[in-house]
């Protein structure tokens, strides 16, 4: 397979996951301001997520324009990344509607650990693939900043299993806006 046809359709799994995401936002029971603030956490669970998977394509882009070869193994990992993202539609209407609850928040901190960890398997087998990449111009996604984000999940899925539920939520958007997003500007 080549590298265009893998770009192609990762962007449209990604666009369709993305485009899912809107149409499971809840619909208030009557057009009032009031009735839109109520579904708040809706509004905020659709925004984390959208703007997390966002930041994945915009990143994997990065990644791909870097690359010359990919193999099956390579394509396989993108499958398992697309496989775990397309949970999101599902686990983000879960914490929209479950938001203080541990099982929804733990099941979505899951989703994200496990599409984060395709993302560190795709990006070092896109390094082994291109060796000119690892030579000074790597990828550096468990570079400190990288180790970070990691352990800030897990400990955000751990307090939200043990002490705060939505401390999952919280966690990923302060790494995404703290740690992910500035790196990919």
């Amino acid at each position: 397979m080549s590298k265009e046809r893998l770009v192609a359709f990762t962007d449209a799994v990604l666009a369709i996951i993305i485009t899912i995401l809107v149409l499971e936002l809840e619909r208030p029971q009557e057009m009032t301001w009031q009735a839109l603030w109520e579904l708040r956490t809706n509004f905020f669970a659709y925004t984390i997520s959208f703007f997390w998977l966002g930041t994945m394509w915009v990143n994997l882009h990065r990644a791909w324009d870097q690359v010359d070869k990919i193999n099956n193994r390579l394509v396989w990992n993108a499958l398992v990344l697309l496989f775990f993202s397309s949970f999101f539609p599902y686990t983000t209407s879960l914490v929209a509607v479950h938001f203080h609850t541990s099982v929804a928040q733990a099941f979505y901190g899951i989703v994200i650990l496990l599409v984060t960890a395709c993302n560190v398997w795709m990006y070092r087998e896109l390094e082994h693939l291109n060796p000119a990449i690892s030579n000074g111009q790597g990828f550096n996604i468990l570079d400190r900043a990288g180790m970070l984000d990691i352990a800030l999940k897990v400990i955000g899925l751990l307090l939200s299993l043990t002490i705060y539920p939505p401390a999952m939520m919280w966690v990923v958007l302060i790494t995404a806006m703290v740690i992910v997003i500035p790196r990919s500007i």
